[in-house]
This record gives structure tokens, C-alpha cells and sequence, in this order.
């Protein structure tokens, strides 16, 4: 074991070698020290030399500014990616949830939802979807489009289709479609 009075003086030695480790850094960076170009207004190399260290400072304020440049579009990339994966996690997790809410929307068709405690779970997973921005839509009557309605039937005979039967409600995140309403075009 050792003293108070040994350690002591260890750490007073190690410190003193860091210290003149600094004092020998020290001396290096100042003996790399450029001249700035102070020189008699007659000394063409003075004139050289300062267009020289003007250039060089050109040179890596332009690759600074590059690589600044390069670095925010990094970040704006990297957080419209993880924005990205975030949504496609809500999406993912929302359409799941949807077989549940189709259950529900049968089951309240039947009469089953009427009271009682599946109603307030039915409740609670409308209120769910919603405060996470989820919509439904395909009414009948509404104008088919092709790009959100899954058409299983045409019956229609004007140029312009609507919906007739809504076989299955479609499902909307935002701008993202969760899922296709199915239904049968009049």
C-alpha cells in the first residue's frame, strides 16, 4: 500500500510531464507560424507569399462550406428517412388494427354493439384510429375512383360510376391509403 505522501508526489511528477509536453506543443505550433506578410511594402516575396496564404485560405473556406453543405443534406436526409420508417411503423400497425375495426363494424350490423361492454371496446378503437389521423371512406354514392376503390362489380351504364354497395370501407393515414375501399360500382 502506498503512502498519502508517495502518491503525492507521483501525481505531482505526472503532471509535470504533461506540462512540459504542452511547452514543447507549444513551441512546435509557433515555430510553424507563418509570417503575415508585414513586410516592406518594396518585398515582392511578401506580395507572393500573402496572394499564396490567400488562396490556401479560398481553398478551405470553399471546402468548408462544401462540407457544411454536404452535412445539412445529410441531416434534412437522415430525418426525412427516420420520418419515413415512422410512418410506414404507423401504417403497418394501423392496417392490422383494421381487421379488428371490420369485426366490429359486422358485429354492430348484426345489432351486437347495441350496449354493453363491446361497445365501449368498439368506442374506444374508433377513438383510437382517429386521434392517429386514420379516415374512413367509400360511401355509396360517392364517385368511383379507381385509385382508392377496389371495384368487385360493375354495374354501371353512364360515364360516370358512383358507388352503389360497400362491401368493405376503405382506410386513409394522411395521405397514404391503409387500404382500398371494396365495393360495387353503379
Amino acid at each position: 500500500m502506498t503512502r498519502p505522501e508517495e502518491s503525492d508526489a507521483s501525481e505531482k511528477a505526472a503532471w509535470a510531464g504533461a506540462d512540459a509536453e504542452a511547452e514543447q506543443a507549444a513551441e512546435a505550433v509557433e515555430a510553424e507560424v507563418v509570417d503575415d506578410g508585414t513586410a516592406p511594402a518594396g518585398d515582392a516575396p511578401a506580395d507572393d507569399s500573402t496572394a499564396e496564404l490567400q488562396t490556401q485560405l479560398d481553398e478551405r473556406t470553399a471546402d468548408l462550406q462544401r462540407v457544411s453543405a454536404e452535412f445539412a443534406n445529410y441531416r434534412r436526409r437522415v430525418e426525412r428517412d427516420r420520418q419515413s420508417i415512422i410512418d410506414t411503423a404507423k401504417g403497418t400497425v394501423l392496417t392490422e388494427l383494421l381487421t379488428i375495426v371490420d369485426d366490429l363494424d359486422r358485429a354492430e350490423a348484426h345489432g351486437d354493439l347495441a350496449e354493453g361492454p363491446l361497445k365501449v371496446f368498439a368506442d374506444k378503437v374508433r377513438a383510437l384510429l382517429a386521434s392517429q389521423g386514420v379516415e374512413a371512406f367509400g360511401e355509396e354514392g360517392d364517385a368511383f375512383d379507381p385509385a382508392v376503390h377496389e371495384a368487385v362489380q360493375d354495374e354501371s351504364e353512364g360515364s360516370e360510376p358512383v358507388l352503389g354497395t360497400i362491401l368493405r370501407k376503405g382506410y386513409r393515414h394522411g395521405e397514404r391509403t391503409l387500404r382500398t375501399a371494396m365495393v360495387v360500382v353503379r
